[in-house]
């Protein structure tokens, strides 16, 4: 692989670090930090593939539902970045409270949620261009009360 100054492109914690911006609900420079043909590949909760979500509007406009769930979402990293050629891999930790609303759920609005999940980050031309996703889903459905 090439060799990169920092002039020339981020270094893995700043792709991290702007992620990161990204999940906790500041969305200005998505278009710096993804790549036009982005691709998500994750299990969504409504059952789908999560294919459709290509480009940065396609995933700030994801993260953004995500987050309409919660008040005071905040996401953090527990491991990492971990890298590997043009990949990035890192451990998160989300913790919020619920704002109401999530279909099926039993939980009070007000009810404190913490999940977390793994991101692989494929790299390319300094820009994030794909993403794996896993979360633990059934811990926060289960506090959220929704039956599994």
């Amino acid at each position: 692989m090439e060799q990169r100054t920092l002039d020339t492109a981020p270094t893995p914690q700043q792709l991290l670090d702007g992620w990161l911006t990204l999940w906790n609900g500041v969305y200005t420079f998505a278009d710096d930090l993804i790549a036009a043909d982005f691709r998500l590949h994750a299990a969504m909760m409504d059952g789908s593939a999560g294919d459709a979500v290509r480009g940065p509007d396609a995933l700030v406009d994801w993260i953004d539902q995500v987050r309409l769930a919660f008040t005071e979402l905040v996401f953090s990293v527990e491991v990492g970045p971990i890298t590997d050629r043009d990949h990035l891999v890192v451990r998160w930790v989300a913790v919020g409270t619920y704002g109401g609303g999530f279909p099926g759920a039993t939980a009070p609005a007000g009810t404190a949620v913490r999940f977390t999940g793994i991101d692989i980050l494929r790299i390319e031309d300094a820009k994030i261009a794909e993403y794996w996703v896993n979360s633990d889903m059934h811990v926060l459905l289960a506090t959220l009360g929704v039956r599994i």
